[in-house]
């Protein structure tokens, strides 16, 4: 499922093998009326602003304390400028990966998100879907509102993020339930001990669980098309959303006057307990939210199969360290286990720094829930193809036809008063 065929387009129609070989299928098909001026990840935040709800756009496009870290994610992806290389036969380009014992067409997949659910019509099930047929890793999140076995059977490579705190009977319970759904790869983040500010989330209205208002409603009515396309029909079909898989059993409702979500303190989550973890869970580890080399080494120590470099989109800690900063670091630190990155990740040369700076991996989150609210799986699906070609562009651009020939030596970094410095190799 996700390697490519041999004429280079996979399941989803991404020509993710030779992506200049043959026309995508956003190029063979026409696309929806409201895809037609998306032509970066970055034309999906306007238009997911115009659909949702404004407490829901609020949530999605948040980061801890205003933007300034979200912000510095993607300020560190323009320090550097390309050495591109010509005069060379960059004509069969690859973007196959190879991770975690499993073969990819891409290097990026789906971050975890939470509340996808609320925000595009059953949007775990889209992403999950997606990114199946596309080859492309996918990170459930424990904050989602859809049972996890939903999301394993749509899509068995899947992978589940988990929230854990110190209380392993609690944690161990969630693990056990994630096993059981048939999960190969569990996420653990682990930048979560205390909970963030999203100021500007809550300055529009947004809360966890959602709690009735005037505000609210009005909101849902002057949002015609996600009131009946998203919200309606799901309460029809399905019921209320719920939190379904912080724990091993259903937690609160997303909308409710008076239910408390529980956010127990996971401030006393500890080595200790991802070395329990790791004795417990027989699939692979993956550490989430490291930013430095010291954490990088402990996490190793712990047992831990990959880590993925993240600052949570930024939505953690106000001035965070930015991701791309820090993935040189962690990658020196821990040169036997994969690393990956994700915050701030919008163009096809981002996760082409990400990798030649020593990324295994590059995940995306924001601009692919906000593909699916505003299009559904065909937003996805678009989202997909576009980032895919701007990678494989720049790929020839740089004169590499496969992701593993990307090195820091075709970067430079810009000094505002000085030449450009050269990277080593």
């Amino acid at each position: 499922m996700g390697q490519a065929r041999a004429d280079g387009q996979d399941q989803a129609g991404v020509t993710s093998r030779f992506v200049n070989v043959a026309p995508t299928t956003a190029l063979r098909q026409p696309l929806p009326r409201q895809l037609r001026a998306v032509r970066t990840l970055e034309d999906f935040e306007a238009a997911a602003r115009r659909h949702l709800p404004a407490p829901l756009f609020g949530y999605i496009h948040a980061a801890a304390d205003g933007m300034a870290a979200a912000r510095r994610n993607r300020e560190a992806f323009d320090e550097h400028e390309w050495l591109p290389s010509y005069l060379q036969d960059v004509s069969k380009r690859t973007m196959d990966v190879q991770l975690l014992g499993q073969d990819w067409a891409l290097p990026f997949g789906v971050a975890p998100m939470g509340l996808n659910a609320m925000s595009a019509y059953r949007g775990d099930l889209v992403l999950a879907q997606a990114a199946a047929a596309a080859g492309i890793p996918m990170v459930m999140s424990g904050s989602s509102l859809m049972r996890l076995e939903d999301i394993a059977a749509a899509n068995p490579r899947a992978w589940f993020q988990a929230y854990v705190t110190g209380d392993m009977k609690r944690t161990s319970a969630l693990v056990d339930r994630v096993a059981r759904a048939g999960y190969g790869t569990l996420v653990v983040t682990i930048d979560v001990q205390a909970p963030p500010n999203i100021v500007d989330a809550y300055r529009a209205g947004f809360t966890a669980p959602l709690r009735p208002s005037i505000g609210l409603a009005w909101q849902g009515v002057s949002h015609p098309r996600w009131l009946l396309g998203t919200f309606a029909r799901t309460l029809l079909k399905y019921g209320m959303p719920h939190f379904e898989n912080n724990d091993a059993h259903r937690g609160a409702p997303v909308l409710s006057r008076s239910v408390l979500r529980d956010f127990s303190d996971r401030g006393t989550f500890t080595t200790d307990h991802l070395r329990a973890i790791r004795r417990q869970w027989t699939g692979q580890l993956v550490v989430k939210g490291v930013l430095t080399a010291q954490d990088a080494r402990r996490v190793a120590d712990c047992g831990a199969d990959a880590i993925i470099v993240s600052n949570h989109g930024g939505r953690q800690l106000a001035g965070a360290r930015a991701t791309l900063r820090a993935l040189p670091d962690v990658v020196a630190a821990c040169p036997n286990l994969p690393v990956m990155l994700d915050s701030g990740v919008r163009r096809g040369t981002d996760v082409l720094q990400a990798l030649a700076l020593g990324a295994r991996m590059v995940f995306v989150g924001r601009p692919f829930i906000q593909a699916a609210a505003v299009a559904g799986a065909p937003g996805v699906r678009h989202a997909i193809e576009l980032l895919a070609g701007e990678v494989s562009r720049g790929m020839g651009m740089l004169g590499v036809t496969r992701t593993t020939q990307l090195h820091p030596g075709l970067l430079v970094r810009r000094h505002s008063t000085s030449h450009p410095t050269i990277t080593a190799p």
